[in-house]
């Protein structure tokens, strides 16, 4: 028995169907063409940024948390560079920050403490938009080889992708430092800052808990109590 033909309404309903199919496959054919024209000229300009701010000279200290030793270095930095900010992220005590620099007789007013952080990935995640709020085009990370290669690995995606240069500057310490280092730990935190590089385009954290060292209230932690870091030889 041969094929019941269709009828003119179900043909032009199929039609229809088909001529919306046809435009939706289109659009999201050129639409996903257009965005990735748009990922690989923003990723070329951002590059084109990142070579001349290489060029440039340091305009910010990045000191991760973890070491004593690493604010006790950075206060000498502070000496020869006094115009240059410091932004310390999640370090020691703030009490022993300010001992220390006050020790080493280096400036105190372009230093600030960054306490939101609570992992090596989170220091960037808080850090880059205050960076980036600073105007840093070159930044000079401060950290220990024990830190390495995630730290700078890290910084590299998540504050290059702010179109922000990393040079690296590694901390002589004695001891053992907080950070422990694993691939497992560096293959994670490497996969979330590509993917948060992304995202930070669009979203930039803030961090509630910033505060300048000069308004570091030392009496009052010392009514508190606090207690720094052997190494550091503070007497307290």
């Amino acid at each position: 028995m041969p094929p019941t033909p269709r009828s003119p309404k179900n043909r032009k309903t199929t039609d229809r169907s088909f001529s919306f199919g046809v435009r939706l496959r289109r659009c999201l054919m050129f639409g996903g063409i257009g965005i990735l024209i748009a990922v690989i000229s923003a990723l070329g300009i951002n590059a084109v940024r990142l070579q001349a701010a290489s060029a440039q000279p340091v305009d910010a200290f990045l000191v991760l948390g973890g070491s004593i030793q690493r604010e006790i270095y950075v206060a000498e930095l502070a000496k020869q560079y006094p115009e240059t900010p410091i932004l310390i992220s999640q370090g020691s005590a703030e009490p022993c920050i300010w001992l220390i620099f006050e020790r080493a007789g280096a400036p105190m007013q372009n230093v600030w403490l960054e306490k939101c952080a609570d992992s090596t990935f989170e220091n960037f995640y808080f850090s880059s938009p205050i960076l980036r709020e600073w105007h840093t085009r070159k930044v000079k990370l401060l950290t220990s080889e024990t830190h390495l290669p995630r730290a700078v690995w890290l910084a590299q995606i998540l504050l290059g992708a702010q179109g922000i240069w990393v040079e690296l500057e590694t901390v002589p310490e004695e001891g053992v430092p907080a950070n422990q280092e694993s691939w497992l730990k560096t293959s994670l935190d490497v996969t979330r800052s590509l993917l948060w590089a992304v995202a930070s385009q669009a979203y930039r954290p803030q961090c509630s808990n910033v505060t300048q060292l000069t308004a570091v209230d030392l009496e009052d932690w010392q009514e508190r109590g606090f207690r720094c870091e052997h190494q550091a030889g503070l007497e307290i």
